[in-house]
């Protein structure tokens, strides 16, 4: 079986597969193709006819790959246009997850939200590769509730449903076997948040397509990203206004209206783009801006992977994957005056940047390595539990 990680990209070896390990597959929703995704196309790829369980699935909207399998979604896909709304219905999720699964020697989640809290089982190993434990529980509580603008008794309800998913999530963590975190950042998260220890995978970037071009650099910066608050895109559009710098914005979301709204004509939304598209952006940008405090981020890889260099918030996933002075800058706070002067210093030295230390740098995390390292640790833990078993 050969292994195609992005269309007219790469190909990878077969992946060594035991036909007897029984494998089931959750994630929590399948909506778009996002970071998450991009690692459960490795995890259905190693495991084609493994049945994936996830709260709702948006037809169409997921590779070939993760599409072409056995789907199982919750009682929430019943509800018309799901798709449109079901991150407000975060209260129910613990409940949809409640999945009685097959027999099986593995079950596998992809997790950010809830899917780490399914009921396995009996006798089966649980592996979680989490993305983050629940934010929005936990650490960014508060700027959740911010970010919507609640007060009074609609706040007070809200802190008291969060309080208890937080309780929900702690305790479900006893149900994993092995937490596999995407970043240190992460690592950490999951020490806070269960008391439970984890090794770190680094999520895979696609290197082979994501790669440099003898294309001159054009005079505007760069944001790819979902529209969602905690990703501060309003740092961006207002430090460039400030400054008078061009900004094309690939992407969309619940804070288009907003973001838009801030805009001046020198910035330039485009919406969702093909990754033909986000390709070409990243070779003839002046830099990736990435003002977000973001768990890993797999952009920024794939920024530098084409020689560009990344002006990222220096918390998070972002002080592993960039290199200030080599392959990028840090702010040091989320203000418009901080990125702001980063992007000045960055503009006084941007001739510095070599694009071969970039990709360099970006290859570190190519997808080959992410699946030697994972199927390497699924297949240690599998093994010698079997073995005793035996």
């Amino acid at each position: 079986m050969q292994f195609a990680f992005h269309p007219s990209s790469f190909i990878l070896q077969p992946f060594a597969m035991d036909a007897s390990l029984r494998v089931v597959l959750v994630h929590d929703w399948l909506t778009g193709m996002r970071g998450g995704e991009k690692v459960l196309e490795f995890l259905c790829r190693r495991w084609p006819s493994a049945p994936l369980y996830t709260l709702i699935h948006k037809q169409g909207s997921c590779s070939r790959v993760i599409e072409d399998r056995p789907i199982v979604t919750s009682f929430l896909q019943k509800l018309p246009r799901v798709e449109r709304y079901y991150r407000y219905l975060l209260p129910l999720m613990p409940w949809a997850v409640g999945w009685r699964m097959p027999a099986c020697d593995l079950v596998f989640s992809s997790s950010h939200c809830v899917a780490k809290g399914v009921t396995v089982p009996p006798g089966a190993l649980h592996i979680c590769y989490c993305h983050t434990p629940m934010r929005y529980a936990h650490q960014m509580q508060d700027s959740y509730l911010q970010d919507r603008g609640w007060s009074g008794p609609k706040k007070w309800l809200a802190r008291k449903i969060l309080a208890r998913l937080a309780d929900w999530d702690r305790r479900t963590a006893a149900g994993v076997t092995h937490f596999i975190a995407n970043s240190q950042v992460v690592r950490q998260r999951i020490r806070a948040c269960y008391g439970r220890d984890s090794v770190v995978i680094n999520p895979p970037v696609d290197t082979h397509f994501y790669s440099p071009a003898h294309v001159a650099r054009e005079d505007f910066y760069l944001v790819l990203s979902a529209f969602a608050p905690y990703k501060r895109l309003d740092l961006a559009i207002e430090m460039c206004r400030k400054l008078g710098r061009k900004l094309v914005v690939i992407g969309s979301g619940q804070d288009e209206k907003k973001l838009r709204h801030l805009a001046n004509e020198h910035i330039q939304f485009l919406g969702w783009q093909p990754d033909e598209v986000l390709r070409d952006h990243l070779r003839r940008c002046q830099a990736l801006l990435f003002p977000g405090e973001e768990d890993f981020g797999i952009v920024p890889v794939e920024a530098q992977a084409c020689g560009t260099p990344v002006i990222a918030y220096g918390r998070g996933g972002a002080t592993e994957t960039v290199i200030p002075g080599v392959t990028g800058r840090w702010f040091d706070e989320q203000t418009v005056d901080s990125l702001a002067a980063t992007i000045e210093q960055f503009e006084k030295e941007r001739d510095t940047y070599d694009p071969a230390r970039l990709r360099a740098h970006a290859l570190g995390f190519r997808a080959e390595r992410f699946a030697d390292e994972l199927f390497a640790f699924v297949d240690s833990v599998t093994n010698r539990t079997l073995k005793l078993a035996a």
